[in-house]
């Protein structure tokens, strides 16, 4: 009797555990994304799955699809393809990037064997 309770137990923790840990997160995704998706607006920046980027020019709701302003070329999209949203009042934060000092000359010149220093080549061969 005394196993029989604690199987019982111990299956009730599992799934417990289950929901609270595997599905219970999984909902509160999407929750959010389903609000993403409710709150676009024309004019909005987005980006697909696919990574294009583009800004909402008419959003379908009937159909559910969006037709997209990508630099003058407009394509119709899926709701379900836009992976990321950024309000028209906001700007994405800029990307950090370092700019090193470099001699432009050396980049035009092709890569060959020969253009090492020879001289330590000579060397070797004299003590040889």
């Amino acid at each position: 009797m005394a196993g029989s309770i604690s199987t019982i137990l111990m299956i009730v923790v599992m799934f417990a555990f289950f929901y609270f840990f595997m599905m219970r997160p999984q909902k509160k995704q999407q929750q959010q994304r389903q609000e993403m998706l409710s709150g676009l607006k024309k004019g909005d920046k987005i980006i697909t799955i696919g990574g294009l980027h583009g800004v909402i020019d008419k959003i379908d709701r009937n159909n559910n699809t969006v037709d997209l302003d990508l630099d003058g070329v407009y394509l119709t999209f899926n709701l379900s393809a836009i992976r990321t949203v950024t309000p028209q009042g906001e700007t994405p934060a800029p990307v950090a990037t370092t700019n090193t000092a470099k001699d432009s000359s050396d980049d035009d010149k092709p890569y060959s064997e020969g253009d090492g220093d020879s001289s330590a080549d000579d060397q070797d061969d004299t003590n040889k």
